[in-house]
């Protein structure tokens, strides 16, 4: 029997008009139900299974500074941010190009486009803007894919200059796996770390959402970074059907790469940019990406091992941190308790812009070269078939000394997270509000991601392509 949660403010996915509507639990599933005086009902599940919906919370009070007053029609029309948005920016996205070198079933962007490739005295002006109003942040070069850009390397020099300490790459790793040198020189102009699209651990999964075999270009692309000393975050786009069965397959063969590859990043399906014509919205759930793990690590991990969020807001993702020991052994680092008590939201930013910063990028210092494992799929959590599997435990092997310790954690510390974008099917304008990726514009505003990338049913977007 359905339990009504609360009221819900969101958008029609036909015409994008603000709409109200309910969250309504079922047992452990939750959908949002929401109504349009035009097109009618819409429903869609936004939580199934465990941990329970009413648990994921991380309260947050609200940040208001620098925020410019609603001049219209109001949230999500007036992005840029208003007054209603209440976390400030954590990682800004610069959007350097729309074309691509792949034309991806899938892409949030629905990138190959043929818009003019922003200039550098654009660019230039569009760091100094975004430093000048976050007071400081995290950047991300994104597109289309940054690197058919032959002036990719400017561009991070750019950046650094105008003050960012954290420059990442959103790329789909083609041109770092042609090119053995394109690493090197993006890591010598001060690019931090390599966001890599990374579906799976078989074609399969490749061919079903980027057209073409891609896992051998892909380990390629890791061994060609690591060689470069840059931090790797692997980025799988999880759909039902495709890839879910590979979840910690997909951690693993993270696991098999480091130092250098330092986290796997889960993005569940989101139905924005480009996406198969014949579709029902059936969006993969955080919980269910948290009890998978547990289920296909035997155990490994473990879904409580898991936190919501101290920046965003706390049903947007989660985050656990962990550390491989020297035995092979895998456990968490930290509590794995929440202290829910309301906190600055701005805290919560400045505290993730730090911790993603120094995670993300590769380890400082020297690196052992016993531990350096380069790419090849052999490592120390290897896939079947690449050597002995290891011991797997969430109880580690006691390390001889601190300082030993130390030295493991900063070069074999590891997360496993997740972020679920909201599409015109799952909307919530609260969770919106609470948004701190934000995609900058060349006149200096600020647009929330899931915001910018907002389409309709038909592909007539909110903010993208609109001047």
């Amino acid at each position: 029997m359905n339990k009504v949660l609360g009221p819900v403010e969101s958008v029609c996915p036909e015409c994008l008009n603000r709409v109200a509507g309910e969250l309504l639990r079922d047992g452990d599933v939750v959908r949002m139900v929401k109504r349009c005086p035009e097109h009618g009902e819409f429903s869609t599940v936004v939580w199934r299974g465990e941990p329970a919906f009413s648990s994921w919370v991380r309260p947050k009070l609200p940040f208001g500074g620098g925020m410019r007053e609603e001049s219209g029609r109001g949230c999500p029309y007036d992005c840029g941010l208003c007054a209603r948005h209440a976390q400030r920016t954590c990682t800004a996205l610069v959007e350097i190009t729309s074309r691509c070198n792949l034309n991806c079933p899938v892409c949030f962007a629905d990138s190959g486009g043929v818009r003019a490739d922003p200039d550098m005295a654009t660019l230039g002006r569009m760091f100094d803007q975004t430093m000048a109003r976050t007071g400081g942040c995290n950047l991300q070069l994104s597109g289309g894919e940054p690197t058919v850009r032959a002036d990719l390397t400017d561009i991070v020099r750019l950046a650094r200059r105008a003050g960012f300490g954290f420059v990442q790459l959103n790329t789909n790793g083609l041109r770092l796996a042609e090119d053995p040198q394109l690493a090197g020189r993006l890591a010598e102009v001060g690019l931090s770390s390599i966001f890599l699209q990374f579906d799976g651990v078989r074609d399969e999964a490749f061919r079903a959402m980027r057209g073409r075999d891609l896992f051998e270009v892909k380990k390629k692309a890791i061994g060609h970074a690591s060689a470069a000393g840059l931090g790797i975050v692997l980025v799988p786009t999880v759909a039902r059907g495709v890839n879910v069965d590979q979840l910690w397959d997909i951690v693993r063969f993270g696991l098999g790469c480091q130092p250098h590859v330092r986290g796997v990043h889960f993005q569940p399906m989101s139905y924005f940019g480009r996406y198969p014509e014949d579709f029902i919205p059936d969006h993969v759930t955080l919980p269910e990406l948290m009890t998978g793990l547990e289920v296909q690590s035997g155990g490994a991990v473990k879904a409580s091992d898991f936190l919501p969020p101290g920046c965003e807001h706390a049903l947007c993702s989660f985050s656990g941190k962990f550390m491989t020991h020297e035995d092979g052994s895998f456990a968490r680092l930290g509590s794995a308790s929440c202290d829910c008590t309301p906190k600055p939201a701005e805290a919560g930013a400045l505290k993730s812009i730090g911790v993603t910063a120094r995670q993300w990028s590769a380890p400082s210092g020297p690196v052992d070269p016993s531990a350096n494992t380069p790419c090849t799929g052999q490592g120390v959590l290897p896939l079947a078939g690449c050597g002995a599997e290891p011991r797997i435990s969430s109880t580690p092997t006691p390390d001889n000394d601190l300082d030993r310790f130390l030295a493991r954690a900063r070069t074999h510390t590891f997360t496993i997270s997740a972020m679920a974008f909201q599409d015109a099917w799952s909307l919530n304008l609260e969770r919106l509000q609470g948004c701190c990726i934000h995609v900058a514009q060349p006149d200096g505003r600020l647009v929330p991601f899931c915001a910018f990338n907002l389409t309709a049913r038909d592909g007539r977007s909110l903010y993208r392509g609109r001047a």
